[in-house]
């Protein structure tokens, strides 16, 4: 996304790479240093788009997302012990369109004839989505404020175009001039390649030769935390930025010191006191007040009998390998009470994936729902095909086990397991037991569970 990215003065961080706008929450005491949990992390999450995009250069949102849950479930934790990693990606989609990666307190907005606004803390674990290019901006910002949605600015001068810049939150310009050339900058030590996990043999059969389109209307929702795991943070990159740094600003020049961070001219108040023009109203705030009691009571909190891998990851007892790190567990020790941690991942067959961690309804239109008001999180899935009930199907955790349950659906839910040529229909309201590769099919939609970690031997 070769476009112009101003930035918006604040305490916070924001990276450019590959074309990619990183912006990561500084929630540490103090100002930024080369140290601060925020920049590690903004350097981290830079080599994982970094590599994506190597992989699937004309468009690596779908990789980046993947990536990304994944780096937030295994290493995010050694980063920022205890304390959420709150962050925001925007980057190009192979359909054309804008790829939408949050989780935390940011919100994105997309600005066109209507504006749009996303925003991480609405989920119960991140918001993947992507998006049709919007006419006039796109922006990603740190929540200062809860109660008023955050605007844009008025058009700047200033333009990141690589690296680091201490920010409250950026805008990538779609409107006017032509798209700004960006100079690729790689970094001096070699990275680790990131491999796609492959797909199962039938969803290459059923899939098209050419790249499928994404329901704009889809709206990922998951649930989870972090989880503790190990991490490289060895990272050296080189930054160049088409803006010079404001003038006469000594507190920057010393707050950032070592740091290669640019402040772009988008002056404003402050973090939490943007200005701009064309608001737009405010959500609705009992939508939004349910959505976070869901996702604070889905969190993880449920406890369950089970093991503990040498890295102190909570793990199924049936398992040989750990559930979150997929390292050996020790067979012979005692079952003990433990968190439990997100049992799998759903991808949907656009590439959409749902971290499964707590219970969830599923359908075309469940938020309404009784049992979606009563604390079961909303999945929401789009199907033009007429064959998906707006509440179609029950996602129940019991212990270590997904179960599966059709809601009393029209066409009703369909499974196949691993190994099984034939669709098997579901019982109307009886729980059918997941196990990992077992594709699931709502109307014209189809889902497969993957593990969170891979099997450390392939």
């Amino acid at each position: 996304m070769d476009r112009q990215v101003e930035v918006v003065a604040g305490d916070h961080v924001l990276s450019r790479v590959a074309g990619a706008v990183i912006l990561v929450a500084h929630r540490e005491r103090g100002k930024l240093t080369p140290d601060s949990r925020a920049v590690v992390a903004a350097r981290a999450l830079g080599e994982l788009v970094a590599d994506a995009t190597d992989l699937a250069p004309e468009g690596p949102g779908r990789l980046v997302a993947r990536q990304a849950t994944r780096w937030l479930m295994k290493e995010a934790e050694q980063i920022s012990p205890g304390e959420p990693v709150e962050f925001g990606i925007l980057c190009a989609a192979d359909t054309g369109g804008l790829a939408i990666f949050l989780h935390g307190s940011v919100t994105a907005v997309l600005a066109g004839s209507v504006v749009e606004y996303y925003r991480g803390s609405d989920a119960a674990f991140t918001v993947d989505r992507v998006a049709e290019s919007p006419a006039r901006a796109a922006a990603l910002f740190i929540d200062e404020n809860r109660r008023r949605p955050p605007e844009l600015p008025a058009r700047g001068i200033g333009s990141l175009i690589e690296g680091l810049a201490p920010a409250a939150g950026a805008v990538l310009w779609f409107e006017g001039e032509p798209p700004v050339a960006r100079r690729p900058v790689r970094a001096v030590v070699a990275r680790r390649r990131v491999e796609p996990p492959p797909p199962t043999a039938a969803f290459d059969a059923e899939r098209d030769p050419e790249p499928m389109s994404l329901d704009p209307n889809l709206i990922p929702t998951r649930t989870s935390n972090r989880i503790p795991a190990s991490l490289d943070p060895d990272f050296a990159a080189t930054a160049s930025t088409g803006a010079a740094a404001v003038p006469g600003d000594p507190e920057l020049t010393a707050d950032t010191e070592g740091l290669n961070l640019h402040h772009a001219p988008t002056e404003t108040a402050g973090p939490s006191e943007t200005s701009g023009t064309n608001p737009a109203p405010k959500p609705d705030p009992d939508l939004q007040r349910r959505l976070e009691q869901t996702a604070k009571a889905n969190a993880l909190t449920v406890k369950v009998l089970g093991f503990k891998c040498a890295r102190a990851h909570p793990s199924d007892p049936r398992a040989a390998f750990c559930t979150v790190c997929g390292m050996p567990v020790d067979q012979t020790q005692h079952v003990a009470e433990v968190i439990r941690p997100p049992l799998g991942m759903l991808v949907l067959d656009d590439g959409m994936t749902y971290m499964v961690a707590a219970d969830a309804l599923v359908g075309r239109d469940p938020e309404p729902a009784a049992a979606a008001t009563e604390g079961l999180v909303p999945l929401r899935i789009d199907d033009n095909s007429g064959g998906m009930s707006r509440v179609h199907a029950e996602i129940r955790l019991v212990n270590w086990d997904i179960t599966l349950m059709d809601h009393g659906s029209t066409n009703g839910t369909r499974v196949r397991p691993p190994g099984y040529r034939d669709w098997i229909r579901l019982q109307p309201n009886q729980p059918f037991t997941l196990v990992t590769g077992t594709e699931i099919m709502l109307g014209n939609r189809v889902l497969r569970l993957e593990p969170v970690a891979p099997p450390p031997f392939g």
